[in-house]
């Protein structure tokens, strides 16, 4: 069963058993996270993405001298390569518990995915929102490659605003993998002022300046989004007819383990090393 968190006047449940993720999520009555009906953590309000974010190309790649092949793990989309990582898909444990805050953890003990490895979340709940961290230590004897992120759903409909600064967007193939990037000198907003679903989207933009906001002028409240600087990329997915869009700081580009320039985003994990993120979303009035 999910468990509830509560400060002030945000309240916030979250679910272990379901890729320890966020389930509803409310300020003075209001939601601020997206969440249905059911127990798949595609019906969450959040979840964490670890040990990498969004899709890799073909569900493989090369490492340190080995060939990765991993198998689609979409619940939702059989034709999608292998996505978000691992956590999304497991049972976490529930490590520390409070009343405002909560610590999970989960191992992973190597498989196709050849390094072992542990993630710890942490949720604290303060008066207007919430902070996540996420970290992530190599079980293993060699180096391996990693990535983070979160991935929270928000409501939306034809009123809501989504604002945020960033120099690039990637244009994807019909695999939602990246293939050339339209930048700007400065970053921008991509929606310039307009409600989030007149552009349907699914990519990463690069360049991030500010924090992330969502506004929802009908219920007169906005969600001021502020990753940790390790989150330096956004992933945005605005589906077409839905209630709903996603805003995903993430630490590197799609498809990053595949590619070999330097600024993709994606990090290299020595044996026993540790490494976080996090982000914090917090309500405020309009």
């Amino acid at each position: 069963m999910p468990h509830r968190l509560a400060n002030g006047d945000f309240e916030l449940a979250f679910d272990e058993t379901v890729g320890g993720s966020l389930g509803a999520a409310t300020w003075r009555g209001l939601d601020i996270l997206h969440t249905r009906p059911g127990n798949s953590v595609l019906d969450a309000g959040c979840f964490p993405l670890v040990p990498f974010s969004n899709r890799i190309a073909g569900s493989r790649f090369s490492f340190g001298g080995r060939d990765v092949a991993l198998e689609p793990n979409h619940p939702g989309d059989p034709d999608s390569p292998v996505i978000h990582g691992f956590g999304w898909l497991s049972e976490w444990t529930i490590e520390q518990l409070a009343e405002t805050r909560a610590t999970l953890g989960f191992r992973y003990e190597g498989g196709a995915w050849p390094w072992p490895f542990e993630a710890r979340q942490d949720i604290a709940v303060h008066g207007n929102g919430f902070e996540l961290e996420l970290a992530l230590r190599n079980l293993g004897e060699d180096p391996m490659p990693a990535g983070l992120g979160f991935h929270p759903y928000f409501p939306r409909n034809e009123q809501t605003i989504f604002k945020s600064m960033h120099k690039g967007e990637w244009e994807t193939d019909d695999a939602m993998i990246p293939t050339r990037v339209e930048e700007h000198l400065a970053p921008v907003d991509w929606w310039d002022g307009r409600p989030v679903a007149t552009r349907n989207v699914d990519t990463v933009y690069t360049g991030r300046e500010g924090p992330l906001l969502v506004e929802w002028p009908d219920r007169e409240i906005g969600a001021r989004i502020e990753p940790s600087p390790d989150l330096a990329f956004t992933t945005v997915y605005v589906p077409e007819g839905e209630d709903y869009f996603c805003v995903e700081p993430v630490s590197h580009m799609t498809d990053a383990f595949n590619r070999h320039a330097a600024d993709t985003g994606a990090r290299v994990l020595a044996a026993g090393e540790e490494w976080s993120v996090a982000m914090r979303i917090e309500v405020y009035a309009l």
